[in-house]
């Protein structure tokens, strides 16, 4: 990880402070990009989006997906997790606080978007990022391609899906056929186009040339979240004024979150007896968003305003410094679990 990527925590930072102040100076000509928007769509944003995601999606190689069967037990658990746990109970949380807790400092309306944007991280496991949580916990690198492959693949199936499920039950009303808008916007049509970039890069030049290509597109995926972050805070920027305290409220129910589901993946991984080369990739997986799909759903469902998109973009704030806490934990407990012999997918003797 560069220089770059590991002060991100700071650049973000910044880029809050930016938006902030370039929204109180400039209201109107943030009124102005807001007002750029086809079915509900701000176009501004959705470029932005596509900045940060495709790079991703060109990571992606499916076709590990065929190796699942080497070692079922951390898919399981990872699947588990990110399906089956973690959206219910960052749901629970963003009821519990601010339905209950935190009522009296927020009212209904915006509760209810809060609540909204917790789902919204809670439905989008990571796709990108964890390749670094991994890397840094010396994870294995093939498995957790499968891991993330696999979760993507569900992804397109099931992210529109619970995610109409819990807004319901939260009783936030959505239209339908805005949220498959977004999924196909951001979901499927940049892994399709992620897909077929890596297939013909792979034709041409190999896995050398993949990795080529990369390498020259990867800061765009951070320069399209710092621009995103400056643009959310800037149409925030009247309501964190006025609200400073919106920010702090968000984060503990999200820091729990995220702890919580960590040491649920984490010990259950000990449990099932998995090396810690599964182990700790299934934790950061299981605990990091895909923050960018989260940002544009929330945009393109309640708006550029919200407090669903603030709550994604406090996520991503958030996300950071805790995952490299969770790095230097998992690192620190590597005798807890089992020593690796081999790739868990390829069989190769390390």
């Amino acid at each position: 990880m560069g220089n770059f990527e590991r002060y991100l925590t700071l650049w973000v930072g910044l880029a809050i402070v930016a938006g902030v102040a370039l929204g109180s100076q400039f209201p109107a000509l943030f009124s102005a990009l807001a007002g750029m928007e086809i079915a509900r769509v701000n176009l501004v944003m959705a470029l932005l989006i596509w900045a940060m995601i495709f790079p991703m999606m060109v990571q992606i190689d499916f076709s590990a997906a065929r190796q699942v069967h080497r070692r079922p037990q951390g898919l399981a658990l990872t699947l588990v997790i990110n399906w089956l746990v973690k959206p219910f109970t960052m749901a629970a949380l963003g009821c519990l606080f601010f339905r209950v807790l935190f009522a009296g400092w927020v009212d209904p309306q915006s509760a209810g978007e809060y609540i909204a944007g917790m789902i919204l991280l809670g439905v989008a496991p990571c796709t990108a990022m964890v390749f670094v949580w991994s890397h840094l916990s010396k994870g294995d690198p093939n498995y957790t391609l499968v891991q993330v492959s696999l979760n993507d693949i569900v992804m397109i199936f099931a992210f529109a899906p619970i995610t109409a499920l819990l807004l319901g039950v939260s009783d936030i009303q959505v239209p339908w056929q805005i949220l498959l808008l977004s999924v196909l916007l951001y979901v499927v049509l940049p892994l399709v186009a992620g897909i077929v970039t890596r297939h013909r890069l792979e034709e041409r030049g190999g896995r050398a040339l993949v990795e080529s290509f990369l390498h020259k597109i990867k800061h765009w995926s951070i320069l399209g979240l710092l621009c995103t972050v400056v643009l959310l805070f800037g149409f925030q920027a009247q309501t964190i004024l006025g609200q400073p305290q919106t920010i702090l409220l968000i984060a503990i129910p999200l820091l729990i979150q995220t702890y919580g589901i960590f040491a649920i993946t984490y010990l259950a991984a000990r449990r099932l007896r998995l090396p810690h080369n599964v182990a700790a990739p299934a934790g950061m997986i299981g605990t990091s968003n895909f923050f960018e799909l989260a940002v544009a759903v929330a945009i393109s469902l309640f708006g550029l305003h919200s407090g669903a998109a603030l709550a994604t973009v406090v996520g991503v704030l958030v996300e950071v410094p805790v995952m490299l806490s969770l790095v230097y934990f998992a690192n620190r407990t590597r005798h807890w679990f089992e020593s690796e012999a081999s790739d868990l997918v390829t069989g190769e003797q390390k």
